[in-house]
């Protein structure tokens, strides 16, 4: 639908000169001169303001010569030389315009003014309203009766009456004006001797140039001062007058690689802006992003369709007609509504479906509430829907497509053809943008308030499920579903191909994986219920063991979960020294405190085994035994493309990603992780993949060598810092090592690392200094890395995912310290994050290819799991192996490390 709102275009170049002669000299504090900046960047906010839901377009002048000079070589000769004052402020105002979200046009060869009026021509012809932002009196020649000349610095508009009130003609008489009075300003000639009330009167007299020359003899008739004399002048300037007509002609055909409806603005980008309004002393402005409460990245809603139409299919030949619909359009978004969030569980109760704005259906199948009036039945509409729903050549969008995919295949339908997932789009437009469910992108994005689940089904313990919501509430609900969905693909579809990189890593990665990820979902994993009761029963006792101990070490009983009654035990009481407070003031009892105590008092380790040992129970050993599906036998995880913000993969229902496996404990839950008969369990583990990311990237000789000669990489490093031989590098050197190689990565400062390895922060400091010395491209990535997410807001992976860094360039040093640490670590985990979901899609490729009956059954950080048949377990392997070590071509090798066993933590 075409956007009713005028687009806007900016004289950059004429603003930017009036803002700079007419603002006093402002500069920074380092002499920096901003008056010009903040000129021009107030009058965009001012244009915000006016025309909000505008596309608005800044057009400056490109460097270079244009074919006016080659027409003539005079043309603006006389003009100074830009002041260096002026000069100093262009890239930093070019740089804010374009995070400002604003299209930013040079075109070499033309004037600003030759762009804009190609551009409002265009648009003009197009029926779209233009408002053109201006000082100069030229542009008013492309005034029409859908293009108005706007002055911001004096408060003007001028649309054609507005033109002939002002000036005594129309705009189409403007050149002739120009042509005969001359420019001194562009230092186009005109008439000698012809001025502003000359040439007024010649063109309220006589009409245009063409009619002025063809009846020279009636000038002299004119009421104009001197016209007895002035026909002579013109016929002498003839030749002067109609070269200053060309030179004053703004050109209305520029070859343009965009058109006007090309032009898209997208969000501020907030972190360059405060970059530069903290460069520029712009306090004010600063403040106003600082007090905003949300940041996107995408351009301003689209307009919404005036009217819905959303129908209630409720007979067959209406769902014939919506079918022949569907498959007219070929691309088609669709939604299933269900009675659950169990994937597994969920029955269908409704399908929606839409192929333009505003236009869609409901389709119910389950509504079951009294007095619910007759519906198709489920299995009639799914076999009517089957073939549409499987054949590829009809390409599905969604929002969520891998919950829709677990709908359908509870009823045996294997929905293929997948033409975009609205969820996985924002998401790789933006992760920390907001959330990606639809209500939320509904509201960033189209600037829609939606239905909500509660609005139809109540809230708390008397919220209905779907199949009780009437269909007065369902269709609408329904049919909403769908077209938000459709208007956010058209309009994430536009966003994400305007940035290759993104728009690569949306198509390539995230929307293939989600089916894969459904797959491993569906297939599930074998658990043992009986190894999970015998766990808790043993944990259970050590807990009663626990709470003995610390009792007797407190001298008195007290509950073991109240954080104040174990402040009064430790530091009133035992007298143990505070090492926090809580915002409140009172000694605080966290995690990290009882850590930093633990090492020289025993009530305080006791308690962080009890912690440790009471959260294992209560959410694995006890909890995974509830999650076992009676009618498989299996656990189904639930696999989040679109909750991290470096594109990790997060999981729950359980959270596979957490079970801890630094304790015997913890690791003892993969062994209820089991195998079936005459299977075997089979991990494929990356290995030490962040840090071969980070040879790749920082391009470090050292790493480069230690990496691709096969060398212990942390027995590498321990050698270089502690200055021995690697033969000689003891265990404790090598754990050190590998506390700096990894502590690095995540930003870890000196203060840190004393901790981590009980030394002082001298000796810490010395290690990682000496760390630098030896590997220096590290040093060096990580300086050019900072530096980049200041200049640009934002870091990538190797294959191009953002990860932007709202508080990069915040005003709070620490807010800023962190984000440079996620600056430096988020590549590393974003690119490692981007080849496991590379290596999954090519593991499943060989699967599919081979027609082996392994199964993928988890994704557990750097590390795939299987189920695989005996016989094939040479295959499975063989296979596996060259998929994920081929996932990505880096400056080292990717290794892959496998192991099998019984059960997981056999295999791991």
């Amino acid at each position: 639908m075409q956007n009713l709102a005028p687009l806007v275009l900016v004289d950059g170049s004429s603003y930017l000169y009036r803002a700079f002669h007419a603002l006093p000299p402002l500069t920074t504090t380092k002499g920096q001169p901003t008056g010009a900046i903040k000129g021009v960047v107030s009058m965009l906010k001012r244009l915000h303001q006016d025309y909000a839901s505008s596309p608005i377009v800044v057009v400056f002048d490109a460097k270079g010569p244009t074919f006016r000079d080659e027409m003539f070589p005079d043309y603006k000769a006389q003009r100074p030389p830009m002041p260096d004052e002026l000069r100093t402020q262009i890239e930093p105002l070019h740089a804010i315009v374009k995070a400002l979200g604003y299209p930013l046009i040079c075109e070499p060869g033309v004037e600003a003014d030759d762009v804009i009026g190609t551009l409002a021509k265009q648009a003009s012809e197009q029926g779209m309203d233009v408002i053109v932002s201006t000082g100069d009196k030229d542009m008013a020649q492309l005034v029409d009766q859908h293009v108005t000349l706007v002055n911001t610095m004096s408060d003007t508009r001028l649309d054609p009456a507005g033109v002939m009130e002002k000036y005594g003609f129309g705009p189409d008489k403007m050149i002739d004006y120009l042509a005969l009075m001359g420019d001194k300003v562009d230092n186009i000639p005109g008439v000698a001797g012809v001025g502003e009330k000359t040439a007024l009167g010649l063109i309220q007299g006589l009409g245009g140039l063409d009619d002025i020359y063809a009846n020279l003899d009636r000038v002299a008739d004119l009421p104009i001062r001197g016209a007895k004399s002035l026909a002579a002048k013109l016929e002498a300037e003839r030749d002067a007058a109609y070269m200053s007509y060309t030179l004053a002609t703004i050109k209305l055909d520029v070859e343009l690689a965009f058109a006007p409806a090309d032009l898209r603005n997208d969000q501020p980008d907030t972190a360059a802006l405060s970059h530069w309004y903290q460069e520029l002393e712009f306090r004010s402005w600063l403040a106003e992003i600082d007090a905003s409460a949300t940041v996107t990245r995408a351009e301003p809603a689209p307009i919404a369709p005036a009217q819905t139409q959303y129908d209630c299919v409720t007979t067959e030949q209406a769902l014939a007609q919506w079918i022949s619909v569907l498959k007219e359009a070929g691309t088609f978004a669709f939604d299933t509504e269900t009675n659950s969030l169990d994937y597994m569980e969920a029955e269908l109760v409704g399908l929606s479906f839409c192929a333009e704005p505003g236009v869609a259906c409901y389709v119910p199948v389950a509504h079951d509430y009294p007095g619910a009036p007759d519906q198709l039945s489920r299995d009639y509409v799914l076999n009517q829907l089957k073939d549409l729903l499987e054949d590829p050549q009809y390409q599905k969008v969604g929002q969520h497509l891998k919950y829709d995919m677990h709908v359908l295949a509870n009823y045996g339908i294997a929905l293929r053809g997948f033409a975009g997932d609205t969820m996985l789009e924002s998401y790789v437009l933006d992760s920390v943008g907001g959330r990606h469910d639809m209500d939320s992108l509904a509201e960033r994005y189209l600037g829609r308030r939606t239905i909500s689940f509660e609005d139809v089904a109540g809230k708390g313990a008397k919220q209905l499920t779907f199949n009780q919501v009437s269909l007065e509430q369902a269709v609408p609900y329904a049919c909403e579903d769908a077209d938000i969905t459709w208007q956010l693909y058209e309009y994430l579809t536009n966003q994400l191909t305007a940035t290759e990189s993104l728009h690569t890593v949306y198509t390539d990665i995230e929307l293939p994986l989600a089916p894969v990820l459904q797959s491993i979902e569906r297939n599930g994993a074998l658990v043992s219920r009986e190894i999970l009761q015998q766990q808790s029963s043993v944990i259970g006792a050590r807990l009663i063991e626990l709470e003995a101990e610390a009792h007797d070490l407190a001298g008195r009983p007290f509950n073991l979960g109240s954080t104040k009654q174990l402040g009064e035990i430790l530091f009133d009481e035992l007298k143990l020294p505070i090492i926090k407070k809580t915002p409140k003031g009172a000694p605080s009892t966290g995690e990290e405190v009882l850590v930093e105590l633990a090492l020289d008092y025993p009530l305080p380790k006791v308690l962080l085994e009890y912690r440790g040992l009471a959260k294992l129970k209560s959410t694995y050993t006890d909890k995974l035994p509830t999650l076992i599906n009676p009618r498989t036998g299996r656990i189904h995880t639930s696999y989040h493309q679109a909750v991290t913000a470096t594109g990790r993969l997060s999981s729950s229902d359980p959270n596979l990603q957490n079970i801890p496996i630094r304790s015997v404990e913890g690791r003892a839950i993969r062994k209820a992780f089991i195998a079936p008969e005459n299977h075997v369990i089979v991990a494929a583990d990356y290995s030490q993949i962040e840090l071969r990311i980070m040879a790749h990237l920082s391009g470090d000789a050292g790493l480069l060598t230690a990496f691709n000669e096969g060398l212990d990489v942390h027995a590498a490093t321990a050698a270089e810092v502690f200055g021995v031989a690697l033969d000689e590098v003891t265990s404790d050197q090598r754990r050190s090592a590998k506390a700096i190689n990894f502590g690095l990565i995540y930003g870890m400062s000196a203060f840190g690392l004393a901790k981590q390895l009980h030394i002082g922060r001298a000796e810490s400091q010395a290690y990682i200094d000496t760390y630098f010395q030896r590997y220096p491209g590290v040093l060096d990535y990580m300086d050019r890395t900072r530096q980049g997410a200041h200049e640009r807001g934002y870091v990538e992976t190797i294959f191009g995912r953002r990860l932007y860094l709202p508080e990069i360039n915040a005003r709070n040093k620490m807010r800023v310290q962190a984000a440079e640490r996620t600056a430096i670590n988020a590549p590393m985990q974003g690119s490692a994050a981007d080849i496991i979901k590379k290596a999954m899609l090519a593991v499943d490729r060989f699967l599919r290819d081979s027609s082996l009956e392994s199964k993928m059954i988890m994704q557990v950080h750097d590390e795939l799991v299987f189920e695989v048949p005996k016989h094939e377990l040479d295959a499975l392997r063989a296979g596996v192996i060259t998929a994920m070590e081929s996932a990505a071509q880096l400056a080292v090798p990717l290794l892959v490390e496998v192991g099998l066993g019984d059960n997981w933590e056999e295999a791991h």
